[in-house]
Order: structure tokens, then sequence, then C-alpha cells
């Protein structure tokens, strides 16, 4: 495929399905909008169309899973729409959790193309696995989009669905070869022989043409208010996001307005619209809110419109970062880095899918990590992308998965390679806990219950809490368990499709949360309190006189008020308490002490010792997403002065998930340049006494009191004076001595602040 020395453009398409059309497994990690879908959908159309004369009617089956409800939506109807000359040859269907029940016996007995998410994997089809026999049987190709989603505990807990997967079909006498495909993928054939558990090859060269990205980094401008402190306040990400979708409305131009939360795309939908009200009534109608927790014909509604262009402008979650077709859009506005390098390409591609011309704006948000990104923009452009951190072989992610096998079909000694080697030692303890027993050569499930409901793989845990109208009964929608105490507590502001209600009451054990139409002039943000005890210490080395550890800890958290924020400005307008339960996590953690002597050299009194602990704590947990895949909302930290388990000043980075996530062990291992990058962001900074640029915290328990901010810079200097080499600083030597480019070295932490 190649002319001249020039290589076709889409020579890598042809390259991926040759391999898979062979048996290979294939990963293809190319640019967005580099035509990676027909790099699968060509073996797959093709074995389908060759197997339609089957004996059983059926023929070769295919599954394709999608991170996203609207991402497999929207694949079949591509599917659907290519295939349709074919006639009915190719019968996709969506199976997900809004699919009617009336369909799915349908899509189980007649489906050759079934497209699904790996929750309805995990749920509804392996442990149904009988019903789904003939399917699994003629199993060829398993497709996995946007496989770089795959990270943290629901990467973890998706690599032991697919080995669930791949047992079943070898009970079924079927060996499918696995396409995965992402346009943000570092190290992609590693990242997918982790998830899969096979080998697999990489097509990663791509030539396809693309239209000009003009990146823009966006700092909003200093206000007149005072937040917490008397701290200088910035006009919120959330507000600029709002005027800039309104300019490009205004102006016809189609865009995207991306932002990390729901209630920060209902706030931008609900922003922009009033103003565009105010130029043209008609304009308002074509700007609108896309997040989870929509009831399915909203979200069906909102894709259609999108489709046919008659929105102009969109507020959305992550939910359309992954892949969907909205070829056609000018502009995507950025409204706070997402959290990766990963995330932040995936949204910019977003636009110019076409191969025009298009503009991206990342607008900074009011803390540490965006404001030394806008102000270190080679940290954005001359890094890779972040290596894909999961861990199948977590014992709270593979302990349920074990089980739900058993459940599917006795697991037996054969069997235990395929789940990794922490299954043998797991065993012994499912069965002291009654939950697996063994009989002759294999272990069984033994309870009624379903095996595959002990876990929830995005490690949300509990039951969805239902948000309803008090007035009329009216379900609205629903909340992620785990952030109900956070997001739909008593007196809580809840924005849904650009109406705001007020939380009257939130019962917990009926998962209910009853609200009312309001319209408060502010948002609210939840406090919260947290305690931290060291379980076991797996690593501890020394850092001078200090110590750097990694290990488990148990996390205590309960929120305990919420404030109340003007929704342009941030300004704070009152506290109210609250009263709700505790919470426990057993996580993995990093933590540093410092000694007396170091503490003296660094002219520490104890009067300050609190806040240069806390600000220190905080800015690290904002800088960790440069060198994990993470955002600072997967991650805690709590700071202690003198910790009962050290006996020293502690400071503390934990995972926020159960067992971990892989987010503290990188930090281990990149605590030297992880905490240069924090002292730089800290000194920096031009406010006199810290501000959410650099170590006031957005999520702060403690309302941001204490935090010294020189206390923090002194701390972290005479920490790294004894701070050995970190592996990224090795691997980076090592690379550099092959005459290989290493990625961009961190700040000297000895180096003078910024002007």
């Amino acid at each position: 495929m190649r002319a001249a020395g020039i290589e076709h453009p889409w020579a890598h398409q042809a390259r991926a399905a040759e391999h898979a059309l062979d048996g290979d497994s294939v990963v293809v990690a190319t640019g967005t909008a580099s035509g990676k879908s027909l790099s699968y959908l060509v073996p797959v159309l093709s074995t389908l169309l060759d197997g339609a004369e089957a004996p059983n009617g059926r023929g070769a089956t295919a599954l394709y899973l999608a991170p996203t409800k609207a991402l497999a939506a929207d694949q079949c109807r591509s599917v659907k729409e290519l295939s349709q000359p074919l006639g009915h040859s190719v019968r996709a269907a969506v199976h997900d959790g809004d699919t009617p029940f009336e369909e799915r016996e349908w899509i189980r007995q007649y489906a050759n193309y079934v497209l699904t998410n790996p929750d309805m994997l995990h749920r509804g089809i392996l442990p149904s696995h009988p019903r789904w026999s003939s399917f699994l049987k003629a199993l060829k190709y398993v497709v996995i989009d946007e496989c770089h989603t795959y990270r943290g505990v629901f990467g973890s807990h998706v690599a032991q669905v697919l080995r669930r997967l791949r047992r079943l079909c070898a009970r079924y006498g079927a060996s499918p070869v696995f396409l995965l495909a992402s346009a943000t993928a570092a190290e992609p054939a590693v990242a997918a022989r982790r998830l899969t558990g096979l080998p697999v090859v990489e097509v990663a060269d791509d030539a396809s043409p693309r239209g000009e990205l003009v990146f823009a980094l966006w700092e909003p401008p200093l206000t007149e208010l005072h937040g917490e402190k008397g701290a200088p306040v910035r006009r919120t990400a959330t507000a600029e996001a709002a005027d800039l979708l309104t300019d490009l409305t205004v102006q016809g131009v189609r865009s995207v307005a991306f932002v990390r939360s729901r209630r920060g795309a209902e706030l931008i939908s609900v922003i922009a619209q009033e103003r565009l009200a105010e130029v043209d009534r008609s304009l308002a109608r074509r700007v609108a809110a896309y997040r989870g927790g929509y009831l399915p014909e909203e979200r069906r509604a909102l894709e259609r419109a999108l489709h046919s262009g008659e929105l102009l402008g969109l507020a959305a979650t992550n939910a359309l970062e992954l892949g969907m077709d909205v070829s056609g859009l000018d502009a995507v506005v950025i409204a706070g880095y997402p959290g990766t390098r990963a995330s932040l390409w995936q949204q910019a591609g977003r636009a110019g899918r076409s191969g025009q011309g298009a503009l991206a704006v990342l607008v900074a948000r009011d803390d540490p990590l965006d404001t030394f990104l806008v102000h270190h923009p080679e940290a954005l452009f001359d890094r890779p992308v972040e290596s894909t951190v999961l861990d199948p072989d977590n014992p709270y992610v593979l302990a349920p998965h074990l089980c739900a096998a058993a459940e599917e079909l006795p697991l037996t000694e054969d069997d235990l390679a395929l789940f990794g080697p922490a299954a043998e030692e797991l065993l012994p303890q499912l069965e002291a806990a009654k939950l697996l027993r063994r009989r002759t050569r294999a272990w069984h499930w033994t309870r009624r219950e379903r095996a595959a409901d002990l876990t929830d793989i995005r490690g949300e845990g509990g039951r969805p809490v239902q948000v309803v109208e008090a007035g009329t009964g009216r379900l609205l929608g629903t909340v992620d368990a785990g952030a109900a105490h956070t997001s739909v507590h008593e007196g809580a502001v809840h924005l849904h499709q650009g109406r705001t209600y007020v939380v009257r009451s939130l019962d917990l054990e009926d998962s209910v949360a009853l609200v009312e139409q309001a319209s408060p002039s502010w948002t609210t943000v939840a406090r919260d309190t947290t305690s931290i005890s060291v379980l076991e210490t797996d690593t501890e080395i020394p850092w001078g006189d200090g110590r750097l550890c990694f290990g488990s800890v148990e996390v205590t958290n309960q929120v305990v008020s919420f404030l109340r924020r003007r929704v342009i400005t941030g300004e704070v307008l009152g506290e109210t308490k609250l009263d709700l339960p505790p919470r426990t996590l057993r996580t993995r953690a990093v933590w540093w002490t410092v000694t007396e002597d170091q503490l003296d050299r660094a002219r520490i009194n104890p009067e300050i010792l609190g806040g240069a602990l806390h600000a220190a704590e905080h800015a690290s947990i904002g800088m960790l997403p440069l060198f994990a895949t993470c955002d600072r909302w997967d991650i805690g930290g709590v700071s202690i002065p003198l910790h009962p388990d050290t006996l020293l000043p502690t400071v503390f980075v934990y995972d926020g998930h159960p067992g971990g996530a892989g987010f503290a062990e990188r930090a281990f291992h990149t605590a030297r340049s992880w905490l240069t990058a924090t002292r730089q962001a800290i000194a920096s900074c031009e406010c006199e006494a810290g501000c959410p640029s650099c170590i006031q915290s957005p999520k702060c328990g403690n309302g941001n009191d204490p935090l010294h901010k020189r206390g923090a810079v002194r701390l972290l200097d005479v920490l790294l004076e004894g701070a050995p080499e970190d592996k990224a600083e090795k691997a980076e030597k090592a690379r550099a001595s092959e005459g290989e480019e290493g990625p961009i070295s961190a700040p000297d932490p000895q180096a003078p602040p910024a002007p």
C-alpha cells in the first residue's frame, strides 16, 4: 500500500484487517478520525457474510464492547448503514440496560453482531451463558473499542470479565480473535495484553489525512472577590466555558463543551441558554446538556438532535468523548483539564473529524494542576499520553470474579492460570468465607444469590440512588451510590435538563433522594473529614532522614457539612451541618515522613507544621495526574503532624477505590519527579499566602484550614534533598543513553520562583 515511498492513508486498516483474518488478536492505536472502525469492521462483516448461509441459520457471530451506551448505539447505527446494501446477512443489535425485554430474546437467538458494554457482559450475558450458547459457540471476533478507558479499578474488572468470557468460549469450542482500538494509548500492545491476557499485534502507524487543529490554553481572569482565608478568586472555568459556548453558538459554530462533572454540564448549558435567549430565543433551544443519569429516551433524543444538526452546542461529560461520530464539529471547549493527556486528546479530537480545520480550547480551573499546565504547555504537548494503569490481580477485584466464574462453570485447577497467579492464593480465603466449596477437583458457588452481583465493575458500589420529584413522584434520573453523600445530600442543589432542584431528603436505606424544583443563586459543595490507619507497609525506602512508604491502609470518611457558593464567582455564602454515616475504605497508599532534624533545617515550628503538611498534601494530589493515569477525584489524602502509626509528621495519598487502583503505586515509583513538580507548582504561584491555583483544594473537608504556603515549599525542599532517583528518571536516562528522546523532565527543585 505504498506509492513513490509514501504510505497509503488507509494502509493501517488493511494491515489490521489482514492480521485479524489470519487469526491474530490486534490493537489499532491511530489518531482520532483515522478510520479505526474499518480496521475491525472489515474482518467482522466479511466473516459474518461468509457464515450467513451456515446450517444453524446463524453462522459466525461477533461481539462489540464499548465503555458507554452512547458509543455502542452510535456504532450500531454506523454498522446498519454500512451493511444495508448487503441485505439481512448482518443482524446488528444493541443489548444493554436500555434494551426492552421483548427484544432481548430475539437478540439472543438471531443477532450475529451484538453491541454491548462490559457491565452487561458481566451481569447479563456471562451468568446466562446457557441461553447464549449458540452465540458463544460461533463467536469469531470480540471488538474492544476505546480500550484506553479500561484503566484503574474499572480496567482491572474488565480484564477479569474478559477472562471469564474466554473461559466460557473455550467451553463451547470457540477461540475468538480480539480486536482493540484506541486513539490515545501508550504502549498499546502492552496495555492490550494486560487487558485480554493474550498476545496482541500492534498497528500504530497512521498516515490518514486530518485538518489543522488550533489549540488554545485559556486562564480565566482574577475577580475582585476573595475566597477562603482571603485568597484571590479567578472566574470559574464553568462560567468561562459557558461564555465561549455562547459566543460560538451565536456565530453558528458547531461546538461541544466538555466538563468532568454532571453538575458542570448542566450549569454550562443553563448559563449558555440564558445568555443566548438575550440574543435570540430560538438559539437557546439549540444548546443542551448531555450526561449520565438521564433516562434512556432522553439520551437517544439528544444523540439524534446532535447528529441531525438541530443542536449547535452541547455541554457534555466524557460520555461524548469516546469515538462517537460527531463529524461536523468545528470547536471543542474543555472546561478544566480532564485528568489525563489521553482524555485531553480524545476530547480535542472530536472537532475537525471530517478533515476540516478545528479549534480546541482548554479552560483552566483554579487548581494547581490546571495552573501548572497553562504556564508549562510543554507538559501537555511534548509528552506522550500516559501508560494504562490496571491491576487484574487486585484481590478486591479478582475475588468476586472467581466466584462469578465458579457459578458460571465450576472452577478447576486448569482454570487458575487464566485468572492470574493470585487466584490460587485467594481460593482458600473464599472457601473460609463460605463463598466457594471444593468438591472433588472443582470449586462450586455455594449461595442462592447471583455471584455477579458481588461487585460493581465500575467501582461505584451499591444500588444507584433514584432522584424523584417530590410533588409528582416522577423519576428524574439516578446518581451513583458512591456519589450520593456528596451530591444529593439534604439541601444539595441538583440540576437536570436545565432545571434546578433542591434535595429535600435522602433515604439511604431505600436509595431515594426526594427533590423539589427551585431557583437558588448558588451551588453546593460537600465537606468531609477523613482519618487513616496503616494496615501493612509493603515497601519502605530512606529519603535522607525521612522515609517514603507504600502499602495498605484503611480510610474512614464522613460527609459533615456543605457550602453554598455563588454560581458565577464561587464566593462562599455559608455552611450547613449534615448528619450522614461514616464510610470505610481499605485501599493502597503512598506516604512520606519527615524528622525533627528536617523540620529544624526547614525552619518549620509546631505552629505552622500542620499548615505546611496540609498545603503539600493538597498540591501533591493536584499534581499526581501528570504522573499517573488518574484525576484528583480518583485519589485522596491526609496529613497529620504526629500520626499514631508512624510517630512522625506524615502525608498520605491514597487510591479512592477498594483494594487500590495502581495510582498510589505509580506515585511511589515516580515520587521524586512528582514531588519536585509539586514544589515548583507551589513556589511559582503568584499569590501571597495560598490560593486554589496552588494549595487550596475544592474538596478539602477542613475548609482549607490550616495552610502554610511558604512552609510547604521549605518542607518539600528538605524532603527532596535526600530523594533517590525514581524509576521514571532512571528509565529516561536509559532512553537518553540509547539516543531516544525522553519525556519532559520535572522542574529543578532549587529553581527560583517564576516571576
